[in-house]
């Protein structure tokens, strides 16, 4: 019954992050040891990325101009107006912060692994999977924290420590792990469950502590029944908007099923393995915490909502168009 209602196990894994921050958020001494943790966690992460995206692969499929122009385009154009369009109808009913974690959520990459799952689970593109999550990942490094900065106004501003945090702690870390690509890729691929159960331990710990955060600083005072239930609301408005908006795309660039599938998944998903350390990056501890929620709740979504679609898909005839 669990496997059909949290399809994806990562699921879990986070609804029981929030609940331990909740009720076990760690405070005073610990607090430094925890963040240097949390930061060491963050700079595996983005190493083991950088081993494990296929630089050759990328370079190849960058040939797929349409495909790989479409995902972007729609991952961090589409996706973050929806976020911005998101905020600002949010703003007058939800505190500030935490509305403005919806144009956060707009501006992340794709997911990897999860996206490439749910493609080659529905029959889609599953080489050009790989290198449109690897491509949207490497640009959204770089794109994700300017594309806040330009669209959030004064509350986007990246101070000079920031940036430096997200060159020392995200960017440099992950060209490390391109170039021992040569030599650590073969391990990584063959212990895909323990890198896994690494990857995912890592954004437990980053949310852990951001959370930890933003419930000591008084989270669940700040938000009654009323603001989350708009929080979910406005999130399934957004999973509606970004999936069908994928869909809808691909049919417009009149692309084939499989490259269909492949945006539909790449377009639509959004990355908590990017948006909890970019977040620590960003913001205070507190305040990252609060920007969290939007991402966190849509991102536990779209887990499911993709395992879902995918067998979906597989069962509609190649013959039919979805629309």
């Amino acid at each position: 019954m669990l496997a059909r209602i949290f399809p994806d196990r990562f699921v879990p894994i986070l609804l029981a992050t929030i609940l331990l921050a909740s009720f076990l958020p760690v405070r005073g001494a610990a607090v430094p040891v925890a963040q240097g943790v949390s930061t060491a966690a963050i700079v595996l992460l983005f190493f083991l990325n950088g081993v494990r995206l296929p630089r050759g692969e990328v370079l190849h499929g960058i040939r797929n101009w349409k495909l790989q122009g479409s995902a972007l385009m729609f991952c961090f154009g589409v996706m973050a107006l929806l976020g911005l369009g998101a905020q600002l109808a949010a703003v007058a009913l939800l505190p500030a912060t935490l509305a403005l974690g919806f144009l956060f959520l707009g501006i992340l990459p794709s997911t990897v692994q999860s996206a490439t799952a749910a493609s080659s689970m529905a029959g889609g593109n599953v080489a050009a999977s790989v290198v449109a999550a690897a491509l949207l990942n490497l640009v959204g490094v770089i794109a994700a924290p300017l594309l806040f900065a330009a669209l959030a106004g004064s509350a986007g501003e990246i101070s000079g420590a920031a940036a430096l945090r997200i060159v020392a702690i995200l960017l440099l870390p992950f060209i490390v792990g391109q170039l021992a690509q040569n030599w650590l890729r073969p391990w990584v691929l063959m212990h895909k469950g323990l890198t896994t159960a690494m990857d995912r331990t890592a954004i437990a710990v980053a949310v852990y502590v951001a959370f930890s955060a933003a419930v000591v600083a008084g989270i669940w005072d700040q938000l009654d029944g009323r603001e989350i239930g708009i929080v979910f609301g406005a999130v399934a408005i957004l999973l509606t908007l970004s999936f069908g908006g994928a869909w809808a795309f691909g049919a417009l660039l009149k692309l084939a099923r499989p490259d269909r599938i492949t945006l539909l998944f790449a377009g639509a998903q959004k990355s908590i393995a990017v948006g909890a350390p970019l977040a620590a990056t960003l913001f205070p501890p507190a305040t990252a915490g609060m920007v969290l929620v939007p991402i966190l709740v849509y991102h536990m979504a779209q887990l499911i909502l993709s395992a879902w679609i995918a067998p979906a898909l597989v069962r509609q005839p190649t013959g039919v168009v979805l629309e």
